[in-house]
């Protein structure tokens, strides 16, 4: 395994979270990039994907969110991680599976993901959305500008969509209780 190419990847990630120019601040780094990290080494373990891969991929999966924006974030991010992987002289066949996690890993989109390690790096970032819930109502309230009601709803739709876009029951095993949670308080404030 790369470790040091792994190792780059993580820096190169956090120190574009540390830049001014990154709307969502240090915070994102700490509160997706990590858990998303963690969260896919979990998954690889139980699943027996490529370590290598995943990490990589998970490192860099939305490095365009920070950079440049959210819109096709997945494909610019695969723009950027190529450059990045080139410069490392990174294998190029290994980089086209990389790249092929990063372009795939957004739920909403209705990519054939085909390989292991492009399911897993989807389900750790859908995974990650159920993790940081004050996050989604800081999108829903201050950027959305929706209303507290209206909030709930979107993240009560957003949830159950990552919910059963799950590829795998170790997946789903991991986020339960959260899922569970979330639609609980989601029909307690919603209810008329």
């Amino acid at each position: 395994m790369n470790k040091v190419l792994i190792e780059k990847a993580r820096k190169f990630v956090e120190s574009e979270c540390r830049k001014p120019t990154n709307k969502y601040g240090y915070g994102l780094y700490v509160e997706h990039f990590v858990p998303m990290q963690n969260h896919a080494k979990k998954l690889c373990h139980k699943l027996a994907g490529n370590p290598e891969i995943i990490s990589i991929a998970a490192w860099l999966h939305d490095i365009d969110s920070m950079m440049i924006g959210r819109k096709d974030h997945h494909l610019t991010s695969a723009r950027i991680a190529r450059d990045f992987l080139e410069k490392q002289n990174y294998d190029p066949q290994k980089t086209t599976i990389v790249l092929a996690c990063i372009e795939h890993h957004r739920q909403s989109t209705s990519f054939n993901r085909e390989t292991l390690e492009e399911k897993i790096i989807a389900d750790a970032d859908a995974i990650c959305n159920f993790d940081m819930l004050p996050g989604l109502f800081y999108v829903t309230l201050v950027v959305e500008k929706l209303t507290p009601i209206l909030a709930a709803k979107s993240i009560k739709k957003k949830l159950e969509n990552k919910w059963r876009r799950l590829h795998f029951n170790e997946s789903k095993k991991l986020v339960k209780p959260k899922y569970q949670a979330t639609m609980l308080l989601s029909e307690e404030i919603t209810k008329p």
